[in-house]
């Protein structure tokens, strides 16, 4: 299999494995939405070798979504829609578009978030995408997918003046939860506890913190505490299925200590 470039033995290796007499009966027996999963599986795998700060694991987790991309291609090149290439060129062609003050036009330099925002308004239109809000995939996050919103919303003046207003929005839907738990209303409380992380969000936002990112990093932070309170009752010889609030609660300052992030 002799091909020029990395990328162009990768491209070969996929036609292989998808030749419908001699490719891999698996990989025959994909397709766009079987693969759905696997891509956002391995595009998360990124995510966490980057925050990780794990070089060595981002190398090979980019191989892995790369192949998804590959993938993906080759089911396009097989219907005749597109292949590799196309979308390849796609998306160099969108980064000159989108990017006028490095590439074309140097007065676009003097403000260009606003100049991309408005080449993308005018892509979204060209789609007969029309609202500001149209094309925010639904598969993303629900907390990704709320701060996406909200930038969205807030690039058209629809957002607080300032993090106070937000901050405030976040207790106001706090007493909102409150009443609506008081009366044992399980309905309202749904709806409540989702306007309450929209306004999270939107605090996030204000802040110049991605919710997203701040999620994650605590729940790695209590996945760590976690293993060391449970390492320390294994210590102590105490069964965690027995152990009272106040047990829990010194095994989890011990853990603290010995965890700091």
């Amino acid at each position: 299999m002799s091909t020029d470039t990395p990328i162009e033995r990768l491209k070969a290796i996929m036609r292989r494995l998808r030749d419908p007499q001699s490719g891999c009966p698996w990989d025959l027996s994909q397709d766009y939405a079987s693969l759905a999963p696997y891509t956002l599986e391995e595009a998360s795998e990124v995510v966490d070798a980057l925050e990780r700060g794990d070089r060595d694991a981002l190398r090979d987790e980019l191989g892995d979504l790369l192949f998804q991309v590959v993938f993906l291609s080759q089911l396009g090149a097989e219907e005749g829609r597109f292949d590799f290439d196309v979308v390849a060129a796609g998306i160099a062609d969108k980064l000159l578009r989108r990017h006028p003050h490095v590439f074309e036009d140097a007065a676009a330099a003097q403000d260009p978030s606003r100049s991309w925002d408005a080449i993308k308004a005018g892509e979204r239109r060209g789609k007969g995408l029309h609202g500001v809000l149209a094309d925010v995939p639904r598969s993303l996050p629900a907390l990704s997918r709320a701060a996406k919103l909200g930038r969205r919303a807030a690039r058209v003046g629809f957002d607080w003046d300032d993090a106070g207003g937000a901050r405030a929005k976040v207790f106001e839907e706090i007493a909102e939860l409150d009443a609506a738990a008081q009366r044992g209303d399980t309905v309202h409380m749904t709806e409540e506890l989702g306007d309450l992380l929209l306004a999270v969000t939107s605090w996030s936002r204000h802040l110049g913190l991605d919710p997203e990112t701040s999620l994650r990093k605590a729940n790695r932070k209590f996945e760590s505490r976690f293993a060391a309170m449970e390492a320390v009752a294994a210590e102590q010889g105490l069964d965690p299925d027995s152990l009272t609030a106040a047990q829990w609660d010194a095994l989890w300052n011990e853990a603290k200590s010995r965890v700091q992030s």
